[in-house]
């Protein structure tokens, strides 16, 4: 894997690498915090949430790809941007492929508190 240093990237109105203007009306979901992410996930109808897993997943290889070509430790914006919209579909995506809601079946009124962030 080779990674680039950060450079100038040309951006989307939401801050996203033009690569991926698909995303563009999904930038609600650009969240820095696993919280936040949870807080959308429970506070959005499965609808929304659908629709987003249905335009983001197939792109989730590329856009992988896309953020792999950049040192980890100095991301530009737009692939933090972009990496923070891959967390949030990862978030959706076992309410989407399992739960068929955005609660964990069962639960009751349990929460996640999420004490530390990942390390970027």
């Amino acid at each position: 894997m080779t990674t680039i240093a950060s450079t100038a990237i040309e951006t989307t109105a939401s801050g996203l690498p033009v690569d991926f203007v698909d995303l563009e009306p999904f930038s609600a979901w650009i969240l820095e915090t696993q919280p936040e992410r949870y807080g959308r996930r429970l506070a959005v109808p499965m609808a929304e949430m659908q629709a987003f897993y249905d335009v983001a997943f197939p792109r989730l290889p590329a856009a992988i790809e896309y953020c792999n070509r950049f040192d980890v430790n100095d991301l530009p914006e737009p692939v933090r941007r972009l990496m923070w919209l891959l967390f949030s579909l990862f978030e959706v995506s076992l309410p989407i492929e399992v739960w068929r809601q955005g609660r964990v079946p069962d639960s009751g009124a349990a929460v996640i508190d999420c004490i530390r962030e990942p390390l970027i």
